[in-house]
């Protein structure tokens, strides 16, 4: 078993993930009352959701496919999930969990800008 072969189905999954609980935390924000957190965590998965799944769609074209959707993946999931846990348990998962998780979606957008310089082998394009 390679990485590939966990990191792919990975990538569908949390993208299927973020999109569903993008979906209730935007519902719950209007319902909820105070907004803020659950509005930023629905924004943020609604926006990664769709970049996860297009990186899982050219997996075999886009090279550092499995980078950036590690990266945009688990820095979507601590961002978001430490603003649910701030809303409904009043602290955060951990010291500057926001802070990294906003780091690694940052960090995964720039692969994927750097992406760009990075040929696919011959076979695949």
């Amino acid at each position: 078993m390679t990485i590939g072969t966990i990191i792919r189905p990975a990538t569908l999954f949390i993208a299927g993930i973020l999109g569903a609980s993008g979906v209730a935390l935007a519902a719950a924000a209007t319902h909820g009352g105070d907004t803020h957190f659950l509005g930023a965590a629905s924004t943020m998965s609604l926006a990664h959701a769709p970049a996860l799944l297009a990186l899982y769609a050219g997996y075999d074209r886009i090279r550092i496919a499995p980078i950036a959707a590690v990266l945009l993946g688990l820095g979507t999931l601590i961002f978001a999930g430490d603003l649910i846990s701030r809303h409904f348990g009043g602290s955060s998962l951990f010291p500057m969990a926001a802070p990294t998780g906003g780091m690694g979606m940052i960090a995964g957008w720039a692969v994927i800008a750097l992406g760009a310089f990075f040929r696919t082998s011959p076979a695949k394009a």
